[in-house]
């Protein structure tokens, strides 16, 4: 279980990540896409590299049976909430593969479909997106200049929904009031494979990330009506007291919690659905996270993590039972600052 954090020692030379997807079975039905446990085929090994540029991750399967396999494979990838008012860094690919996502069986290039999806408090508003005839994918210029073109009752109900963000300002020649969306976006990945009769198979994934973030370091602010973010990043990304105070050391002013020399990046990956395949754990599980610069701090929750690189952090596990998804922060450090 990954509830552990590097050493202070560690973390003063990491950044922080956020996570992305693993392979899992699936089964399309008339509701969108159903993930299902496989009995027969077991995940042997996963090598998972995490970086802010890329992602790779390679994994071997065996079919432990006596038949041929044919099952159709899934990569879910994380979802992304847009925020107008935060520097979020998003997959920017072309719309018919944001993530630029490529993978391999064998070595042969697959040719993936992608499933995409718009939610709001939880439900899915795939359906009434399409029928407004606005782009899926919400954190675009075209979606934004779409949503605001509608009519105003069709502006008012995705108000109503959560759909969309109020954003009155004054632009110079009288106020102005504009919608932004804000509905979240999925994405799953599908192909379908055969894993011959009990022979061993290797399936390569590499894809951009989304990145999330802030301006500043709001990772030691106060409690505040009711939201504690230093106990939110202790639960999210194992940010210990020697991380915290090696943050605090950098403030210009000990008061003014935005003088930290830094920016928040967060990478978050899907790992628990490695857990449905046979037997339910990876046989060998390997993750390398690279912080990109020496400069910067990482965090995230893990056991018995080591550094290997001038930025990169190792972690080894066998018979490795997914039960959580991982989370990295990185703080960049500024130049200018």
């Amino acid at each position: 279980m990954l509830k552990h954090s590097l050493a202070s020692a560690i973390a003063l030379g990491c950044l922080s990540l956020p996570a992305l997807a693993n392979d899992t079975s699936a089964v399309l039905t008339t509701g969108g896409l159903d993930f299902v446990q496989h009995g027969d085929i077991s995940m042997e090994s996963e090598e998972l590299f995490i970086s802010m540029d890329e992602i790779r991750v390679t994994y071997t399967f065996k079919n432990n049976s006596d038949t041929d396999q044919d099952v159709l494979v899934a990569f879910p990838m994380p979802e992304i909430v847009p925020n107008p008012f935060s520097p979020v860094s998003y997959p920017t690919g072309p719309a018919d593969n944001l993530f630029e996502f490529q993978t391999t069986f064998n070595g042969q290039p697959v040719d993936a479909e992608l499933h995409e999806y718009a939610y709001s408090a939880g439900v899915d508003r795939t359906k009434l997106v399409r029928q407004l005839d606005l782009p899926i994918v919400p954190f675009t210029d075209e979606a934004m200049s779409a949503t605001d073109a509608l009519s105003e009752e069709d502006k008012a109900n995705l108000l109503y929904l959560g759909m969309v963000i109020p954003d009155e300002y004054d632009a110079g020649q009288g106020w102005e009031k504009h919608f932004w969306p804000s509905w979240s976006y999925r994405a799953t990945y599908t192909w379908n494979a055969t894993f011959p009769a009990g022979e061993t198979v290797t399936v390569e994934h590499r894809y951009k990330p989304s990145v999330g973030g802030t301006v500043g370091v709001s990772m030691l602010a106060e409690p505040s009506e009711g939201y504690d973010p230093g106990a939110e990043y202790r639960e999210r990304y194992c940010t210990d007291d020697g991380f915290r105070a090696a943050v605090r050391k950098t403030l210009k002013d000990p008061k003014d919690l935005w003088s930290a020399p830094f920016t928040e990046s967060w990478i978050s990956y899907i790992l628990t659905t490695g857990g449905n395949w046979a037997g339910g754990s990876i046989g060998k599980f390997r993750l390398v996270v690279d912080k990109g610069s020496e400069d910067n701090l990482v965090s995230f929750c893990g056991d018995d993590i080591k550094k290997i690189g001038p930025t990169t952090f190792e972690m080894v596990k066998t018979d490795f039972f997914p039960e959580d998804e991982i989370n990295v922060l990185i703080l960049v450090r500024q130049e200018d600052q």
